[in-house]
């Protein structure tokens, strides 16, 4: 398999966990609430990372990249918020933040290596 393949399988492993927590959130008003916002950006990455495997230029595959940084962002925000408020058992919080968290340094480096790759071609 492709190393692009692999870090899209990862980033659907990270959706599948943030869907798996966000079902044992209680289902009371603040737990709807957090399971709604972070389904939502828990699961886009893998497709703005699908997207941006078939960008159509180089600025292109940044800026869907990008998409995908800022949904990884947003998940860490709610992933530390239902760790501190102890919504849910924190070890399992825990790991999908450091995921999480590697998953976001990657889109990072991938963002600065294309914009180096950009720098270069013009």
């Amino acid at each position: 398999m492709k190393k692009g393949g692999d870090l899209e399988d990862r980033l659907i492993d990270f959706g599948v966990s943030v869907i798996k927590l966000v079902r044992g959130l209680p289902s009371n008003f603040i737990g709807k609430h957090f399971s709604r916002q972070l389904l939502r950006s828990g699961t886009a990455p893998a497709a703005h990372y699908a997207e941006a495997r078939g960008a159509e230029s180089q600025r292109d595959f940044i800026h869907k990249l990008r998409l995908g940084l800022k949904e990884l962002n947003e998940s860490q925000i709610w992933l530390k918020m239902i760790d501190r408020s102890r919504l849910i058992h924190s070890n399992n919080v825990r790991s999908v933040l450091d995921e999480c968290i590697q998953l976001s340094r990657i889109f990072n480096a991938s963002i600065n290596t294309a914009k180096r790759k950009l720098a270069i071609s013009k």
